[in-house]
């Protein structure tokens, strides 16, 4: 038995997405978790965090953003912060889903703070997973000088050994079976080839993405209407320490708590990432 139901769901677009919702547990009814992913990331980055807060007694909702994983590829490159903040939109109204609780990882954790902007009745509290007003030049060349460049590979134990490769200092525990699974997350098999599961047509919209024309003020409106626990890698190249700090500085309802030995980003699955999200849900509604 599959440990969540398949979604599809209408862009206000047209085009066709998907999710994965994982029901809860039983007990009281509490508010939604809906997981967004990063950059070249899909909803099998939550695999195992997903099931992990149901079996606490929360729905929970894993998108794949447009272009990623089974939501369909955009034929427009309408790949913008903008538009994935209507698109989570869409599928709240679709499942008749008011008001949520938000996990944005990297990208994700931009969308989220977008859509609290635009629909700040809709987003309760949030965990933001090493991202910020403010990001690191090394850290945005890294992610320039991969995505959208990667060729396809001919089996999964190359998918692996690539896997492991950029990432090595993100997870230095991860051993063959962790990069494994991770090359299942993050590729798919087309053709006889194995290939990155996202649009290559992503990276040319890496640069909308991440700009704002304000983003601290955006950030500090965020922070100071609702709980929100910011996680950030210890060993991150993208989200300052000074800047982290920054964002939870005067703000009582703003955590910022490190994960260890982590770069960018935390899957969730951490020791301390788990604790700081058992902490910070069992109080929320």
């Amino acid at each position: 038995m599959s440990l969540f139901a398949e979604r599809t769901w209408t862009a206000p677009d047209g085009l066709s997405l998907f999710a994965r919702d994982y029901a809860a547990a039983p007990g009281p009814a509490r508010l939604p978790v809906v997981c967004l992913h990063g950059l070249t990331r899909n909803s099998r980055d939550f695999e195992a965090v997903a099931p992990w807060l149901a079996a606490r007694g929360r729905r929970v909702l894993a998108l794949d953003m447009r272009g990623r994983g089974q939501s369909a590829r955009d034929p427009e490159a309408r790949y913008d912060i903008a538009t994935y903040t209507a698109d989570v939109i869409a599928l709240l109204d679709a499942l008749g889903l008011a008001r949520a609780l938000f996990v944005g990882t990297s990208m994700g954790g931009l969308i989220t703070v977008d859509l609290a902007t635009q629909h700040p009745a809709r987003v309760a509290g949030a965990v933001i997973n090493d991202i910020g007003p403010e990001l690191a030049p090394q850290g945005l060349a890294r992610i320039a000088g991969y995505v959208g460049k990667g060729e396809p590979l001919p089996d999964w134990n190359a998918a692996a050994r690539a896997c492991a490769t950029l990432n090595a200092d993100v997870f230095p525990h991860y051993g063959a079976a962790d990069w494994m699974g991770m090359a299942r997350r993050l590729f798919r098999e087309e053709g006889g080839m194995v290939i990155a599961d996202y649009d290559p047509a992503i990276a040319q919209a890496f640069g909308r993405i991440v700009a704002d024309p304000d983003p601290w003020g955006k950030w500090h409106a965020f922070a100071a209407a609702r709980p929100v626990l910011l996680l950030r890698g210890t060993q991150t190249d993208l989200l300052e320490e000074r800047v982290a700090e920054a964002m939870v500085a005067g703000k009582p309802r703003a955590r910022l708590v490190p994960v260890p030995g982590i770069g960018h980003a935390p899957m969730l699955d951490e020791p301390a990432a788990q604790a700081a999200l058992a902490d910070f849900l069992a109080p929320l509604p």
